[in-house]
């Protein structure tokens, strides 16, 4: 096996701000389109799951489309009014293998032009659709860009001629297409008498003017290829899967009874509400790299994930104590509930356990050297990527939104490339240097792309931890000081850098600034922009399913935070059955998974 190369603590190129991408301005559906994306996911995986059930084959008439259409709804016991939408959606499903299996260069991706801002647009229109001038303001220039890279022939226009002129010559086998319900309802007789697999994504209005789009949908379209085995495998089963790893029974079969006090508060802790993600994303990138990669991932990896979480966790305790926070998943944080010793101590007991599950691992001497290695140099990285916080803390300054940003990569992302590099080595495959790099660069991004979030969802009375509070830096701090342009602005923000509070202002008053300010906006656009960075950091590597996977990945981490919890209270109050993932961690219908 060629080991992964581990990058030097401290070796990491300077951040620099990628191209940015365009954020869609909210606008509400249409009646007949489910409102939320919470609502659409939902829908989406049951239908998948509907078209699995029943192995539903195409071409199918649009009679019996609605027929299954309103199955599904019985099914949901949902408004009768999404009939035409779930339809589609079927319909995608059935066609979703037939297009897996058409080469890039045979296909046709087909937008229409009401995504565009309208009154902003200057790209000039022929019968083919605007020439793009690359200006930002829509997604249109990000879809056909990397349409055109993979090979498709992509056109921004509605003409049902000009798709039956193209689908005649024969060079077309295949069209992701972009519509609203009414135009979908129009071109399918055309799909049907070519019989060539169609799918379609749904506009979310139909007015002509700024639609807005799922656009994670389209990406998960026009991606879809044969050569990416992992494209079938249900993330949401595999996340319940390693979730269940973390019961306590299961803790005591993988680490062994818990032994003394000290064992027993940090098994606690383990085993405490979080989202899981690392060690996901070593069992992602384990199914990804081995030979078999539906199959059931083998028992001795739960020591590899558990591993992973250890670190994770053992980071909070120290994370809580160095920041003074006290409350953590809506309950005390460790030093606050047993005393700052015990927690400490606590701590680096879950460190020493993460080594030693390491080492107990049933792998070469190889692999095993070389995951000890991967996660001491991660371990060292996290470290000086959180006292570079805390040395600031000692000499509080404004900092600039590029220095908050490199503060996030060098605090979170070490941990994504570790749990990343870590089932990549335990898979047994030779990874050469530049898929390091890969990992690498994903895990930057990724990192940054979920502290932005995490600081946009600190907003608001509902907000998970308080940053104004704790003084912490911040995106939306940063931003806001930038654009500050009164004085009474710059010296709030300015003395909030410094960390302090001015008497008689509240963290409500501090919120409305950020939003005068469109900090929040601003944090929006970058979220968007690193989580393109992510998927832009894949486009080079060679193997499908390792690319494939991973994108499908990052939307899952940036969907299934809202789509948890929703899921079972909405199947609940439905009456719909949440059955539990299956040892296999594979094909159990999860109701609410998103697989992006």
């Amino acid at each position: 096996m060629q080991p992964i190369s581990c990058r030097p603590a401290g070796s990491a190129a300077p951040l620099a701000l990628p191209p940015p991408v365009s954020v869609q301005a909210f606008r509400a559906p249409k009646k007949n389109i489910p409102q939320t994306a919470i609502e659409r996911n939902h829908i989406l995986q049951v239908v998948r799951h509907y078209v699995t059930e029943f192995n539903l084959v195409p071409p199918q008439p649009a009679g019996q489309l609605k027929e299954y259409a309103d199955r599904v709804i019985g099914r949901l016991k949902c408004d009768a009014i999404y009939r035409d939408y779930i339809g589609v959606l079927i319909n995608n499903e059935i066609w979703r293998e037939p297009l897996a299996s058409v080469p890039y260069e045979r296909r046709l991706l087909l937008l229409p032009k009401c995504p565009r801002v309208e009154n902003k647009c200057s790209a000039p229109f022929d019968e083919f659709g605007p020439f793009c001038k690359q200006c930002g303001l829509c997604s249109i220039q990000d879809l056909q860009f990397e349409a055109e890279r993979l090979g498709y022939v992509c056109l921004v226009a509605e003409s049902p001629a000009v798709i039956t002129s193209l689908i005649q010559t024969g060079k077309i086998e295949a069209i992701v297409g972009v519509s609203c319900l009414s135009g979908l309802e129009r071109a399918f007789p055309y799909l049907e008498a070519a019989a060539i697999p169609g799918v379609a994504i749904p506009l979310l209005q139909d007015d002509g003017l700024d639609a807005t789009i799922d656009p994670g949908w389209i990406w998960d379209y026009i991606h879809l290829t044969s050569d990416d085995q992992t494209r079938r495998l249900d993330l949401g089963a595999l996340r319940g899967e390693v979730d269940s790893w973390f019961m306590p029974a299961s803790l005591d079969l993988i680490m062994g009874p818990a032994e003394g006090e000290t064992e027993r508060i940090a098994r606690d802790w383990l085993m405490r509400a979080g989202k899981r993600w690392r060690p996901f994303l070593t069992v992602s990138a384990f199914q990804t790299l081995r030979d078999a990669p539906g199959a059931a991932p083998p028992g001795d990896l739960r020591k590899i994930a558990v591993a992973v979480e250890c670190f994770h966790k053992a980071s909070l305790v120290h994370d809580d104590i160095e920041d003074n926070d006290a409350e953590r998943y809506g309950e005390k944080t460790l030093h606050e509930e047993h005393g700052l010793a015990v927690a400490l101590n606590a701590g680096d007991l879950l460190i020493g356990e993460a080594y030693r599950l390491i080492a107990a691992s049933k792998i070469t001497a190889a692999q095993k050297a070389e995951m000890l290695a991967v996660a001491a140099t991660g371990q060292r990285q996290l470290c000086r990527g959180q006292g570079a916080e805390l040395c600031w803390t000692r000499s509080p300054a404004p900092l600039s939104s590029l220095q908050v940003l490199d503060i996030f990569r060098q605090k979170t992302a070490p941990a994504f490339e570790v749990a990343l590099q870590l089932g990549a080595l335990y898979a047994g495959v030779g990874i050469h240097a530049e898929v390091a790099e890969t990992l690498s660069a994903y895990s930057g991004a990724l990192g940054i792309a979920y502290q932005i979030r995490d600081d946009l969802s600190d907003l608001g009375s509902q907000g998970e931890t308080n940053d104004i509070a704790g003084f912490r830096p911040s995106l939306l701090l940063a931003v806001a000081h930038e654009r500050a342009d009164l004085d009474a602005h710059k010296a709030l923000t300015g003395a909030l850098w410094h960390r302090q509070l001015p008497a008689g202002v509240g963290t409500g008053q501090i919120e409305a600034l950020y939003r005068e300010l469109k900090a929040d906006e601003r944090a929006k656009t970058l979220l968007e922009t690193f989580k393109e960075e992510a998927i832009r950091s894949l486009r080079d590597l060679e193997n499908p399913n390792l690319k494939g996977l991973l994108r499908r990945v990052l939307g899952k981490i940036f969907n299934d935070t809202e789509i948890q919890g929703w899921g079972q209270e909405f199947g609940q109050k439905n009456g719909l059955p949440i059955p539990a993932a299956n040892s296999a961690g594979t094909a159990a219908p999860v109701t609410a998974s998103v697989r992006y």
